[in-house]
């Protein structure tokens, strides 16, 4: 039996589709309307015959992912910063440099926050948000349960590309958009002891516009996934789920001991997707979180903010 924050989502992901992009803002706590950069290009590659055709012959491979992270390494990409910069929720006076000082596209896209500028709780027995991002969480989930998305097939022993112990799953999703800071951190002190697994895949968007028509996508796009060791929280697994548009996932750490948010990597250009998989029986998610992904809403999230505290 899938939890019943499953079925929230289920719900309203059409009706995302439809109507645009709602989230619950945890600043604020307001519900708020998403500014989709691109929407109009993805509704017609994912609403439409010829979007779609066009999709499956030229545009989900490699190829074009690479072709635009070619493109936006380029010194005449640097002309788009400001347009990215203007989108309500991007915040330019967050970034560590000035707009000028970016050297194309995706230096800014990448780009590294002044200091103090996500604070966290230290606490151990505090999991902390690892992304800027707009946020899932399940809890009670078996291996063999569908990726939470409605109409998925796969398994999350298939998202995870291993049979998982057996026993119920606490997942996060935490779906990054192109205004985000992209850069991805540990959520908690934890060791890594050996380098990710790399699957290559396909390159869908991972907009609500995406999983309505391609359920399985997360499953179905490249990913790399890292298995991790917490004192605190067990062991667990941390996947980068690569999009459309993205180039390549980053790593910029090594396998080691690492402090809560410490950097694991980055997200060149593109909207892309952190996914943790836990132990149930070792964190227990906000309430307000179970309670906006029982509704079938996003929780729009800033990178250190609290999400679970350890089970006692």
């Amino acid at each position: 039996m899938l939890d019943r924050n499953f079925i929230g989502k289920e719900l309203i992901l059409k009706k995302e589709s439809e109507q645009g992009i709602m989230l619950i803002n945890r600043l604020t706590g307001e519900l708020q309307k998403e500014t989709v950069f691109g929407d109009g290009a993805l509704r017609f590659m994912y609403e439409t015959l010829l979007g779609r055709t066009l999709w499956g012959i030229a545009f989900n491979s490699a190829g074009l992912s690479e072709m635009l992270g070619r493109r936006y390494d380029s010194p005449a990409s640097k002309k788009k910063i400001p347009a990215l910069a203007s989108i309500p929720g991007c915040n330019p006076e967050e970034a560590e440099l000035p707009l000028d000082q970016y050297e194309n596209f995706n230096a800014f896209f990448t780009r590294k926050l002044k200091p103090g500028a996500r604070p966290f709780d230290a606490a151990p027995n505090l999991l902390s948000s690892p992304a800027d991002g707009r946020l899932f969480v399940y809890e009670n989930l078996k291996p063999t349960d569908p990726i939470p998305v409605k109409g998925a097939q796969r398994t999350l022993n298939d998202l995870c590309k291993e049979e998982l112990p057996a026993g119920s799953l606490a997942v996060a999703v935490i779906r990054l958009a192109p205004v985000d800071y992209h850069r991805y951190h540990f959520p908690c002190d934890c060791e890594q002891k050996e380098q990710p697994v790399v699957f290559n895949g396909k390159y869908h968007s991972v907009n609500p516009v995406a999983l309505v028509k391609r359920p399985d996508l997360y499953v179905e796009n490249t990913r790399q996934i890292t298995a991790l060791e917490s004192d605190v929280f067990g062991s667990f697994r941390y996947l980068e789920i690569g999009a459309f548009g993205v180039g390549s996932i980053i790593q910029t750490s090594q396998p080691g001991k690492h402090a809560k948010l410490d950097e694991k990597g980055m997200f060149k250009f593109g909207g892309s997707t952190v996914i943790l998989v836990f132990d149930n029986a070792k964190l227990k998610w906000d309430s307000d979180l179970l309670e906006n992904t029982g509704k079938g809403y996003e929780t729009l999230i800033r990178l250190g903010m609290t999400l679970a505290s350890a089970k006692v």
